[in-house]
């Protein structure tokens, strides 16, 4: 038996032996709206930038964090490394000063009272961690 052929206007799927036109991803008429892809190239490039601007900000931001709680951490290792003969006390500010033997120590008495080297004056915190006190 010769399966007779339908005119090219016809959509008519031949595995099935069914008129699919309405099942197609595509116009099968003249008559059909016109399938257009839309560029999405710009949207894509505006969304791009804007997340390569927010993540480069929070990179920044995690950075600036990082180096300040590593210099935390500098000064209060320098600090319990310092020579001192006196228990501090929470919310005073203290002065670190070095030797010219290199070794450094924690003292009460301001700069401008000593001529030793000032290496910065500290705020004891209430969870006992040391302050770089600004300005000085």
């Amino acid at each position: 038996m010769t399966e007779e052929k339908k005119p090219d206007n016809v959509v008519f799927n031949t595995e099935n032996k069914r008129y699919d036109a309405a099942l197609k991803p595509y116009a099968t008429s003249v008559g059909a709206p016109v399938i257009t892809s839309t560029d999405t190239t710009a949207w894509k490039n505006r969304s791009i930038n804007k997340v390569n601007h927010k993540i480069n900000a929070k990179y920044l931001e995690l950075k600036a964090e990082y180096e300040k709680m590593i210099n935390e951490f500098e000064y209060n290792t320098l600090i319990f490394n310092s020579e001192f003969s006196f228990e501090p006390v929470i919310g005073e500010v203290y002065h670190l000063y070095q030797r010219e033997k290199g070794t450094s120590f924690l003292s009460l008495i301001a700069p401008e009272q000593c001529n030793f080297k000032h290496i910065g004056s500290f705020y004891l915190n209430v969870d006992q961690t040391w302050e770089k006190v600004n300005g000085a």
